[in-house]
């Protein structure tokens, strides 16, 4: 739905802009067929932070609680980045890797299907 200025000359400032991350760049990771998390979840990380620091250190904070996260091998996960199919340099940075803000990745584990198989 668009949304029309009550003003001609409003000029709204989007607080989530990446100036306002001191460095940082947000993007949102989403475990699909697990909707125990009903959304994406939110990250600021360092664009230079390497790839591989998402998966070994932030993502299992995030997720490591899910009885399925024993079963995901990054060897064998499927990706997209912003809608469109995704193959992560684990030793490269989000931004070599074309993580930038705001961005949406996804994955999904083969074999992982949710709580008994119930996409939670």
């Amino acid at each position: 739905m668009a949304v029309k200025a009550i003003t001609p000359d409003y000029k709204g400032e989007a607080p989530d802009s990446v100036e306002n991350f001191h460095g940082n760049i947000m993007f949102h990771v989403n475990w699909e067929k697990h909707l125990m998390f009903c959304a994406p979840l939110a990250f600021a990380m360092p664009p230079d932070a390497p790839f591989s620091t998402l998966l070994e250190e932030t993502l299992p904070t995030a997720y490591g609680y899910h009885p399925d996260w024993k079963k995901v091998d990054w060897s064998t996960v499927e990706w997209t980045l912003d809608h469109e199919p995704f193959d992560p340099k684990h030793d490269a940075s989000l931004e070599e890797n074309g993580i930038v803000h705001r961005s949406l990745l996804r994955f999904t584990v083969p074999g992982a299907e949710g709580i008994a198989g119930s996409g939670s």
